[in-house]
């Protein structure tokens, strides 16, 4: 009778929590308020009671529907601030600190959400000096949905680009937001919804993906909870054989410690991936080990170790002690040392790393020393290393593990759907690296998901702006076919949906990292489109963009749009990366000059060319056509 008692009373409790007046939790203290349009205040409460919300000295009326949910709708009101809301019901709750000014959706995967911290040797006096009280991020958690739209977030809070709290801010969203306060002095928000190594498809809702028929299908299933809990389970129980023991942790000492002496360790260099040093095809475990000798000008202070960038996870030991780990490849690796870690002469750097598929071991042209204060010590160079297990193959079809975020509609609906309500300005989008194995379907997919969030927002053509993607992976230095050139190629199709605009970033990617540590130029051009885009500004805010081919003879005359004051090659040099090819499509270089505002192409191999290609690589080598104001422009191809 007691446990019946407390489960009822339990029951009631909750039911009384959900009917009391709330908010959801983008409004909220420090919020930002589009300026100039028509808005929405929405809660929850007892069904049929009366709300009452307060603002700049009005009031607004309504009463909650049969399922709790009440909304207001508030007038055009211009920028301004910090203003004072109030919300009554059976309760009253209070909103301060709100701004009035312009909102930005701003989502995507990993390049979206690299946040300033993980820049901040490159921003470290951008962070120092932050101070935009008027530059505000509401950072929405990760999280999904396979059922359904969510109306609510589980948490999440409005902070301002000042001091330490920058950190936390999408970099280039942040410098995005920085050279639109600049031009008007009005407060930008930005909502940062964005998650790493996500496809497009996630956040798009199913309306969205209805003319996509495989989506569909595996929309349906996945809300299935039985589906999906054989899925998770066929992910955990594939055929793998029982982990060895890594050698380095089970000795005694164990590798890593001060009183280990070390025998049969072999030489390698740092940087450097070990199947490119002699080690065939291993994933597992490798050590490595140096001596280096310290100053003792550099003891007994803060001291940081750069190690780049390491495939795929590390442990890092000085002495015995372990100062740093990062589980994945991506992060840049960045250890701060206590200031008891280091001694004067010898000191014994160990380094765990771990990989379990493609090449392991440490990121070339990446930053390796060890600084403390003005003092450096440079770690590249001979280390040791030995082998602790060499991991053995799996049997049989492993496929792709089952990942709730990459399924279709699971980032929409926790992570889109619960702020579509809110009045924004536009949408700035920088995804495309997931979905590159796919590359010829993202043109339609991303058509889909300008209309979607158009239709979800119900604001008529918002502006859409969105980020093509930058160079990545190894130079090729012959004509190639490229999976990330024909996704930038589809890309750029958006360009054919109404108030939408792309920011080439063709010249700012890293051969090496495929997260680019110049955040604040894509921001800028970002910025620069939602000039002409969302403000009707009369600036060049593109580079140039492929027009028409023409051919002349045995020569094929290229013209563009948006080549500003002109056309030019950026490094004063003859212009690089243009392909000629006949009927055969065998394309190979050919020489290329500016002439009366077009590009003139020909080669000596092809004396009948139908076809030119322009930067048509994955990282090409040297794409420096530009227009004079500064912009590069957008690789293309004829051959499609």
């Amino acid at each position: 009778m007691k446990k019946v008692s407390l489960f009822f009373l339990l029951c009631l409790l909750s039911l009384a929590v959900q009917a009391q007046l709330r908010l959801p939790k983008l409004i909220s203290d420090g919020m930002v308020l589009q300026r100039d349009a028509k808005l929405n205040i929405w809660g929850w409460a007892t069904p049929g009671e009366k709300i009452t919300v307060r603002f700049q000295n009005k009031r607004y009326k309504t009463v909650t529907d049969a399922q709790g949910k009440w909304q207001v709708g508030l007038p055009r009101l211009p920028s301004g601030g910090p203003y004072t809301m109030e919300v009554e019901g059976s309760t009253k709750l209070t909103v301060k600190d709100i701004l009035l000014g312009d909102v930005w959706f701003c989502s995507g995967q990993s390049n979206m959400a690299h946040q300033m911290n993980i820049h901040d040797v490159t921003y470290a006096q951008e962070i120092a000096e932050a101070n935009n009280p008027q530059i505000r991020q509401f950072l929405v958690p990760n999280q999904t949905n396979l059922q359904s739209p969510q109306t609510e977030l589980p948490r999440g809070e409005w902070k301002a680009a000042v001091g330490e709290d920058v950190r936390p801010f999408s970099a280039v969203a942040y410098f995005f937001a920085k050279k639109i306060h600049e031009k008007y002095q009005v407060p930008v928000g930005i909502i940062n919804a964005s998650v790493g190594g996500t496809p497009i498809e996630a956040w798009t809702s199913e309306e969205g993906l209805k003319d996509f028929p495989d989506l569909q299908v595996a929309v349906k299933k996945n809300k299935d909870t039985t589906h999906i809990d054989n899925l998770k389970r066929q992910s955990a129980s594939t055929d793998r054989p029982a982990p060895l023991a890594d050698l380095g942790m089970v000795a005694t000492p164990k590798w890593y410690e001060a009183s280990y002496t070390p025998k049969g360790w072999r030489p390698i260099n740092i940087p450097g991936f070990w199947e490119d040093q002699g080690i065939r095809d291993l994933n597992g475990v490798v050590w490595y080990r140096r001596e280096i000798d310290i100053p003792a000008s550099m003891t007994g202070k803060p001291a940081k170790v750069f190690l780049g960038r390491i495939v795929d996870a590390d442990e890092l030991y000085i002495n015995g002690v372990l100062v740093g780990k990062t589980t994945y490849q991506y992060p840049q690796r960045r250890y701060k040392l206590p200031p008891d870690v280091l001694k004067p002469g010898k000191n014994t750097f160990v380094i765990r790393v771990t990989n379990s598929a493609g090449k392991g071991g440490f990121v070339p042209n990446k930053p390796y020393f060890l600084f403390a204060d003005a003092d450096t010590v440079d770690l590249k160079g001979t280390w040791q290393y030995k082998v602790g297990v060499a991991y053995r193959p799996i049997k049989g079809d492993t496929g792709a593990s089952f990942s709730a975020q990459n399924q279709p509609t699971a980032l929409y609906n926790a992570m889109v759907a619960p702020l579509t309500d809110y009045t924004i300005k536009g949408f700035c989008w920088y995804q495309g690296e997931t979905n590159a194995d796919r590359p010829r379907e993202y043109a339609d997919l991303q058509t889909a998901l300008i209309e979607d969030w158009r239709k979800q927002w119900n604001l008529g053509s918002l502006p859409f702006l969105y980020v093509q993607l930058p160079g990545f992976m190894d130079y090729n230095y012959l004509p190639s076919e490229s999976n990330w050139a024909v996704l930038r190629e589809s890309q750029s199709k958006a360009l054919s949906a109404p108030n939408t605009a792309m920011a080439v970033a063709i010249d700012l990617g890293e051969w090496n990292d495929i997260h680019p540590d110049n955040k604040k130029a894509v921001g800028d051009r970002l910025a620069l489109a939602a000039l002409k885009t969302a403000y009707g500004e009369n600036v060049v805010y593109s580079g140039p963009l492929f027009q028409s081919a023409a051919v002349e003879g045995n020569k094929i005359v290229v013209s563009f749009t948006n080549t500003g004051s002109g056309l030019v090659a950026i490094d004063s040099e003859p212009l690089g990366e243009f392909a000629i090819a006949g009927s055969d499509k065998n394309f190979v270089w050919a020489k290329a000059a500016i002439e009366n505002g077009k590009v003139i192409v020909q080669s000596d191999e092809v004396s009948n060319p139908l076809y030119v290609r322009y930067a048509w690589a994955d990282n090409p080598v040297n794409p420096n056509l530009y227009n004079k104001e500064g912009l590069p422009a957008s690789p293309f191809r004829t051959d499609r």
